[in-house]
């Protein structure tokens, strides 16, 4: 039997509150010690992926990622509807909000370098429920991303070869009388390809993804380069307009923003092969950082020169960069256009793959999803069985569906990702985890450690009392190095532990009333239909919350714990509490205003998910029958864990 220990509790519990709480657990950060217990009960040599990744790589796996054939339409929609001429701010605004995101990405990738991602950060920072909702929506993002991604391949194929009814019968598409269902045989073999592409290994697929995705930013520099000359020799005519560089004002501007940040979306699955990094401290943040960078910069130099070729107004919406060149003589660019295209979405296809496997497989290690989806091979280091069930569930539905109307979900997941993360990265630096989850294998060591510590009081009502010294000596050398028993140390102690304790509930507080102001003031700001005066008081609440939590955190000292909270050395987010507060404001914004109907059918998706997770990822957790101990003695426990092994 256990010892009993103020500061050890069960991971389970029953009733109500048990149930509640599993909502919460916390599962422990990626560190060495983490690494070798896992190593030590069995469970850590089945389940190692290739170190394989370095900077290049992370490089072709976000630009791939990221840009897609949707800039080659987009700058057509937006400057014609938005922005006018201003479509390269637009562009830069979006990279600038998107960036906020990566920063907060950057810190937890290599603080946190195991696969899952968004999912892996949120299960470490805030809890379970959470994290089961996050993973699953970035399942539902992948499959649907992959799929409309693979639809999209096989009508810029056919106008490589000659237009829509060029392509052979076996790849085109075909109508199922009857039924009216427009199968599409190309996506599906598409899917199949890359698929098995990415089961021959991490670094292979990385290799011919960084391929593609140089044919692809190969023709994006014809288009800034031919484009520019032409815009030269002109004298930029879309440039020359009475209305100026900004027909829709400011707002238009903003406008644009909103709808070209979607086009960042990708940089994220940098992060998901962060356990396949040789050197994730210094890799993952340069990757990411260089992935938006290169992005950014592409897609501001393309709508430079588009918008100047052609006036916003009599912009192609469906073929804008083709009709621009077209307009100035040049038809044959739009083969270089469409070879762009194919090989964006080729690239974005498997970038959209490649997450999805690791996420499942976080999800399996964690005992929320059946262990068949954790299986890695042993040859290729590759989550195979995952990377199979994938391809075969987008593979089947890029080949009965069309998943157009469905693509607004893919945003919800992302979104909800990217607010997930910046929340964690708040609270990793002022309310980090104080307490860790051990296996219930490691019971001998706990006892031994609280035998310790019990033994070392005057009796059983001041083993509490001990306990707190002990940690707060361990945070105050010059404390620590003082006789005990003094009484205004100990008062001073005393003191210390209760500002400690008050700080963490105030930044805990702050952080929650802080996320409530930004949900009301977005909500508010969103919601035309209330009238002025509710809306104005609503706006004016959620203002106040959101500056108050700002100021409040900015006042107040950081964890000292944060110092020593998974890895260190690694990226630190500049700019806290400021940055991650905006990166959750603009997320918010975007994630309400992408429409009720997107919402009805991602709610479906997520109630799907809380009926999986009540009947299946509660009772298979890891952390069931895991025991909570204070960080400050997670160290003594591992020492005797290992004496008791010797």
């Amino acid at each position: 039997m256990g010892v009993v220990s103020d500061w050890e509790r069960s991971g389970d519990g029953g009733g109500f509150s048990g149930g509640l709480r599993c909502l919460v657990r916390r599962k422990k950060v990626d560190s060495a010690h983490s690494k070798s217990s896992s190593s030590a009960s069995g469970h850590g040599g089945d389940h190692q992926l290739a170190k394989a990744l370095t900077v290049p790589h992370l490089i072709a796996i976000g630009v791939g990622s990221t840009i897609g054939a949707g800039v080659y339409i987009l700058v057509g929609t937006v400057a014609r509807e938005h922005s006018g001429p201003a479509l390269a701010f637009s562009f830069l605004i979006a990279g600038i909000a998107a960036a906020l995101s990566a920063l907060c990405y950057a810190e937890l990738s290599s603080r946190c370098p195991s696969a899952g991602s968004a999912y892996h950060y949120s299960y470490i920072c805030v809890g379970e429920g959470v994290a089961w909702l996050i993973g699953w929506g970035l399942i539902l993002e992948y499959t649907i991303g992959g799929s409309a991604v693979a639809r999209g391949i096989s009508p810029n194929l056919a106008l490589l070869f000659g237009g829509q009814d060029s392509l052979p019968v076996f790849l085109a598409r075909h109508t199922i009388p009857g039924l009216n269902i427009v199968v599409d045989p190309c996506a599906a073999l598409l899917v199949c390809i890359v698929t098995g592409l990415l089961c021959v290994g991490i670094k292979e697929s990385t290799m011919v993804q960084g391929f593609v995705t140089t044919a692809n930013i190969c023709a994006m520099i014809f288009i800034i380069v031919a484009g520019g000359y032409l815009g030269f020799k002109s004298g930029w005519p879309g440039y020359e307009l009475p209305v100026g560089y900004f027909p829709f004002g400011v707002d238009g501007m903003l406008a644009g923003a909103s709808t070209v940040f979607f086009a960042y979306i990708g940089f994220d699955s940098v992060a998901s092969t962060a356990e396949e990094v040789k050197n994730p401290q210094r890799d993952l943040p340069m990757g990411i950082g260089f992935a938006l960078s290169i992005c950014c910069t592409l897609y501001m130099l393309v709508s430079a020169v588009i918008v100047g070729l052609v006036p916003y107004y009599a912009m192609d919406p469906d073929t804008p960069i083709s009709s621009a060149f077209a307009s100035h003589g040049i038809k044959w660019a739009a083969y270089v256009v469409t070879v762009g295209a194919c090989t964006a979405l080729c690239s974005t296809l498997m970038g959209s793959l490649l997450p999805q496997p690791r996420i499942l497989m976080a999800m399996a290690r964690d005992g929320l999803l059946p262990s068949f989806f954790c299986d890695v091979n042993k040859r290729t280091q590759v989550p195979i069985k995952s990377t199979v069930v994938t391809g075969l569930f987008s593979g089947t539905l890029a080949f009965v569906m069309d998943v157009d109307q469905l693509s607004g979900m893919v945003s919800v997941g992302t979104l909800l990702a990217f607010t997930m993360v910046s929340i964690s990265v708040l609270v990793l630096r002022y309310v980090p985890p104080d307490e860790v989850p051990l296996p219930s294998s490691f019971r001998e060591a706990i006892d031994s450690v609280c035998l310790h510590y019990s033994s070392g009081t005057n009796g059983a009502d001041n083993d509490e009392e001990s306990t707190k010294t002990a940690t707060i000596n361990e945070g105050l050398p010059l404390l620590s190095k003082a006789p005990f028993g003094h009484p205004l140390l100990e008062k001073a102690a005393a003191q210390i532990s209760l500002l400690v304790n008050e700080r963490r509930k105030i930044a805990g507080w702050t952080i929650m009333f802080t996320c409530l102001g930004v949900l009301v003031l977005t909500s508010a700001a969103s919601t035309v239909g209330l009238p002025n005066s509710v809306r104005f008081t609503l706006s004016g609440i959620g203002g106040f919350l959101v500056l108050s939590g700002l100021v409040v955190l900015t006042t107040i000292d950081q964890d000292v714990a944060r110092h020593s909270f998974g890895h260190s050395g690694g990226f630190v987010c500049p700019f806290v509490p400021l940055l991650p507060i905006a990166s959750i404001l603009i997320n918010v914004y975007l994630l309400i205003n992408l429409g009720a109907a997107t919402w009805a059918r991602v709610s479906i998706w997520l109630l799907i998910g809380v009926i999986v997770y009540v009947f299946y990822g509660r009772n298979h957790s890891t952390l069931q029958h895991a025991v909570y101990v204070p960080a400050a003695h997670v160290d003594e426990i591992y020492q005797s864990s290992a004496h008791t092994l010797a």
